[in-house]
């Protein structure tokens, strides 16, 4: 069905390429700033570290204020009751009451909220810095994504127009006798292959400009500006610094931690539960059958002390529970620490290596050129066959392929250092 398709479209003739300077162009950055606020994982991170703050804010309101209530109501009993200060019956009853309530022990359960809390704000600043980086790293990719199917599509066209004139030769020399019609039927069907394959990359080019829109919130295709396209410089940080400042300041070995001393803390709190606790409240009552009730008012201070003897299990089962939290919290922590060297020199030396495959793709391009030329030259010249100037032309195609993959596939491997260290390496520099 696919091949069917394909030939339609060619017996209909190629369709004309979309026009670049019609589509909205974004650059890296504000393609990455876009998507970022847009990202469903950072916005729900953001949440999460709204949560952690007030969560903070809670556990430190604790230990200066009371909670307070104010309860009102008023009431029509049917029939008429009786007003119990002055006996006589009335229509409408009404009750303000205010509560206030201070925990002076809870078994340490407030210290420990208090460690529990600012772990978990700790965990929620990590966890954002992570949803960015992992955010910007996903619309690089996309970015990137762009840019490399317009240049393999500018491949695509280049082989397609080598094949026309070769094709023009060929049958030039088929007329003159110097070649046989073999020539000019194996150029046909490279010239039929460059078509079907330009189809298909412009198809590639068009889905990758719908993602990247789709990624920076546009309603339709988008453009990438094009990038420097000078050689990835070294890295500006070593093996080992890399690994120490992963361990110490990376997103996820940070979350790691501070979950661990967040389950920790609420370990310890369920602790309280098997000790005293004392509070102290106050009550004021005021009774009329006006809405501001003058009539009657009473005031209480109560200190309670509560010892919790046996509850079915439930606090057991609740500090069971607490203590494998921690548990699975320290097996996550000793399991990142042991990742973080292995995670940082895999991403590490797959920048190195990308970068060196990149410089060797360079290299083969130019090689492959040359090597073009030169069989370009001695068939036009009747001293090699169709075969090795084929060979020669599918050897650059791909050699040229090859680079603006590698070259990109560099940038992507910088991205996912850069998402492990939770730091930017180099400032981009872009071609506007």
């Amino acid at each position: 069905m696919l091949a069917l398709l394909v030939l339609l479209q060619l017996q209909a003739g190629s369709p004309a390429p979309s026009r670049d300077d019609s589509l909205p162009i974004v650059t890296l950055t504000e393609a990455v700033r876009q998507a970022t606020g847009l990202d469903p994982n950072y916005v729900a991170a953001l949440g999460q570290l709204d949560n952690a703050a007030w969560a903070r804010r809670s556990a430190f309101s604790v230990f200066i204020l009371p909670s307070i209530t104010l309860n009102a109501d008023i009431a029509r009993p049917n029939p008429q009751s009786v007003n119990f200060v002055t006996f006589l019956p009335v229509r409408q009853q009404v009750t303000a009451q205010v509560t206030a309530r201070y925990d002076l022990f809870l078994g340490g359960q407030k210290l420990a909220e208090l460690s529990r809390s600012g772990a978990a704000l700790e965990s929620a600043h990590a966890s954002e810095l992570m949803a960015r980086f992992a955010a910007a790293q996903l619309t690089e990719s996309e970015y990137y994504a762009v840019l490399a199917n317009a240049e393999l599509l500018r491949v695509a066209r280049e082989r397609m127009q080598r094949a026309e004139q070769q094709l023009g030769v060929a049958r030039a020399r088929v007329v003159s006798g110097a070649a046989v019609q073999t020539d000019s039927l194996q150029l046909r069907l490279e010239l039929t292959k460059a078509r079907v394959g330009r189809l298909l990359q412009e198809s590639v080019l068009r889905i990758a400009r719908l993602e990247l829109g789709r990624r920076v919130g546009a309603a339709g295709p988008v453009d990438a500006a094009p990038l420097d396209t000078t050689p990835a410089p070294d890295l500006p940080i070593t093996l080992a610094d890399a690994i120490g400042h992963a361990a110490r300041e990376g997103p996820q070995y940070r979350v790691a931690r501070a979950n661990e001393r967040a389950a920790g803390a609420a370990f310890r709190a369920r602790l309280g539960d098997y000790l005293p606790h004392a509070s102290l409240a106050f009550n004021a009552l005021a009774f009329d059958t006006l809405f501001f009730p003058k009539d009657f008012k009473r005031t209480t201070f109560s200190l309670s002390v509560s010892f919790p003897l046996w509850d079915n299990g439930q606090r057991e089962l609740a500090l069971s529970r607490a203590r494998a939290n921690r548990d699975l919290a320290r097996a996550i922590r000793q399991d990142k620490d042991r990742a973080v060297q292995r995670d940082v020199t895999a991403a590490y030396d797959g920048y190195v290596t990308a970068r060196a495959a990149a410089e060797q793709a360079s290299e083969g391009l130019r090689v492959a050129r040359e090597n073009f030329r030169v069989q370009q030259s001695r068939y036009r010249a009747g001293a090699t066959t169709i075969l090795d100037l084929l060979k020669a032309q599918a050897d650059l195609d791909d050699a040229d392929a090859l680079l603006v993959q590698a070259r990109y596939a560099t940038r992507l491997a910088l991205a996912g250092l850069e998402t492990i260290l939770g730091r930017r390496l180099f400032q981009e520099q872009e071609q506007r």
